[in-house]
């Protein structure tokens, strides 16, 4: 959006505005604010989060290292901060179809250990930050969707547009339709999560991965049970790969027991699978039916459930971090450790470090340029120092195959971990992005998955209700086709139209009449619990995710 726009909008200034309240986004703007206090200064910063709440549209395993925290709150414990329960023992299994197979962790290199971290809902953390972080003085906006970008005549981003409603189905404006306010600031954050919508027109716009790989990513699927007592282990942590896929398709589960008789529990499927009959979704049902997980959900309920992509290129896929007038934070600029499965100490590094780099330039008088600091301070921290001994792990796996490409994988670490970065096979690339991976329908075999029983495995419908997710009717579909023939015309024929079974939330669908002919395109919009795998996956890159209004998606209890 230009500042010549037709469209008149209000407009507020700030110094910073931050898009997403997620770990980033917060722990930015709580140091922003300890900065200027430190100072004896003011600096006036706004979070803008697209959830009904802070915390609705968040969602992560979680086991959480809490190296960020100590750093950005150090009495963290004493002011309340929810990290629930610290981890107390921990298991790395090879499931068979029956059977499995215990990995030693003593095996595994140090910082693969989980003992010292903590297993929480990510969600409610942000939620405990948010209202920290206004306590300081940060306005913080939920339920204000940043859905376009304004730019300065220079062309470097001056702010965003935020709190549009009222567009109708037709794109016409209806009777409660507001043109939403112009946030200014000095600077941009941009927190949005993966394969974020801004981040998406600001890579493109800036060229920010001209020197990277390719982004890739995975989908993370998540349930949460509660349990009785005799079943409930307070503190155990179990990861697990093998069963129920196959050794050349990458992925894994996680189960984490917290809180009140809390099993967190998900899979993770990454997403430059070939297969493309292959349902993440259904691989996790399938999943909880192993006898090894299948114990620690006896008489338990399952009260929620929530789908995400998470950010799997490492390294070499992370982006220039700043462009002219802002920089990318946490998923957005790609700052997950694979292996480890953790991103939110990451994240939450990221934001404290693009703080100081902005702090620093606003003193100076500055607005509008490019924090080159930013970049600079990541390429010294351990931040960076993490990423780089886990480089190699996702192309290792992609190469090998998961059985010997995590015994490869995990020998590289060992060995980058005691040679301070060295590794034997360099710097390995990621080739393609994860649609082009995509194989033709007639290679594969299509997969016939059993049916749900409704007590350990479930349908589609019945996991989104769980989700909480609500988006008005009477809006555009913020799912877009470039080309609304492509679906039909070219998935169908060449892919089987995988979209209806990579979505976790039975958002596409195709219909046939009632001769089995005929086939139409279907998208439920409705259903989007806001993973964005579609705009990641789609083999011919014609799904476009973009933002609902404000306040629209799932709302995520203690996720």
């Amino acid at each position: 959006m230009s500042e010549d726009a037709v469209e008149p909008r209000e407009a507020m200034e700030y110094d910073v505005v931050i898009v997403g309240a997620g770990p980033a986004g917060l722990a930015a703007a709580i140091r922003l604010k300890q900065l200027a206090a430190a100072a004896g200064s003011e600096i006036t910063v706004a979070v803008l989060e697209k959830g009904s709440e802070v915390g609705a549209h968040i969602l992560s395993g979680a086991v959480i290292d809490p190296k960020a925290i100590n750093e950005l709150l150090p009495d963290w414990k004493a002011l309340g901060l929810p990290l629930e329960t610290a981890v107390t023992e921990e298991r790395f299994q090879i499931l068979g179809p029956q059977g499995d197979i215990d990995l030693p962790i003593w095996a595994m290199p140090k910082f693969m250990d989980n003992h010292g971290n903590y297993i929480a809902s990510l969600g409610n953390v942000c939620r405990w930050l948010a209202q920290h972080a206004e306590g300081l003085g940060v306005e913080v906006y939920p339920g204000m969707a940043a859905s376009d970008l304004v730019f300065r005549e220079d062309g470097s981003v001056k702010g965003v547009v935020a709190g549009v409603f009222g567009i109708d189905k037709n794109g016409q404006r209806g009777p409660d339709y507001q043109p939403g306010v112009e946030l200014h600031g000095k600077y941009v954050f941009i927190g949005e999560g993966a394969r974020g919508s801004l981040a998406k027109l600001l890579k493109a716009k800036f060229d920010l991965g001209k020197d990277a790989c390719p982004e890739k990513y995975g989908i993370g699927i998540k349930e949460l049970w509660q349990v009785p007592d005799a079943i409930f282990v307070s503190g155990l942590v179990v990861h697990t790969t093998g069963w129920p896929m196959d050794s050349k398709t990458e992925g894994g589960s996680f189960m984490y027991h917290f809180g009140d008789n809390y099993v967190s529990l998900g899979y993770v499927v990454h997403l430059d699978y070939k297969n493309p009959w292959l349902s993440p979704f259904d691989e996790f049902q399938r999943w909880k039916h192993h006898p090894e997980v299948a114990k620690y959900l006896e008489g338990g309920k399952r009260i929620a459930y929530g789908a995400r992509a998470i950010s799997e290129g490492g390294l070499q896929s992370v982006p220039k971090l700043h462009f002219p007038g802002g920089v990318l934070l946490g998923d957005s600029a790609g700052f997950v450790n694979l292996p480890r499965i953790k991103g939110s100490h990451n994240a939450m590094k990221s934001g404290m470090m693009a703080a100081g780099a902005a702090y620093a330039a606003i003193q100076a008088g500055r607005s509008g340029d490019e924090l080159v600091s930013y970049e600079q301070a990541f390429q010294g921290s351990w931040v960076r120092k993490e990423l780089h001994i886990v480089r190699n792990f996702k192309p290792i796996l992609a190469k090998f195959g998961v059985l010997i490409g995590g015994a490869i994988g995990m020998f590289d670490m060992w060995v980058t971990t005691l040679l301070g970065g060295f590794s034997f096979f360099g710097t390995m690339k990621h080739g393609k992005t994860d649609a082009a991976c995509t194989g033709l329908a007639k290679d594969y075999q299509p997969i016939v998955y059993p049916k749900p029983d409704g007590v350990l495995s479930f349908d589609k419908l019945s996991s989104v209700f769980l989700s909480n997710t609500n988006h008005d009717e009477n809006q555009p579909a913020h799912l877009k086709l470039k080309d609304p023939s492509v679906p039909i015309a070219i998935n169908l024929p060449k892919y089987g139209e995988p979209a209806r079974l990579y979505c976790p939330a039975g958002v596409y669908e195709v219909l046939y009449d009632e001769k089995g002919e005929n086939p139409k395109f279907q998208i439920n919009f409705q259903n989007c619990v806001h993973c964005k795998t579609c705009d990641i996956k789609d083999p011919s890159q014609n799904i476009d995710w973009t933002t609902p209004q404000g306040g629209d998606g799932p709302n995520y209890p203690n996720m």
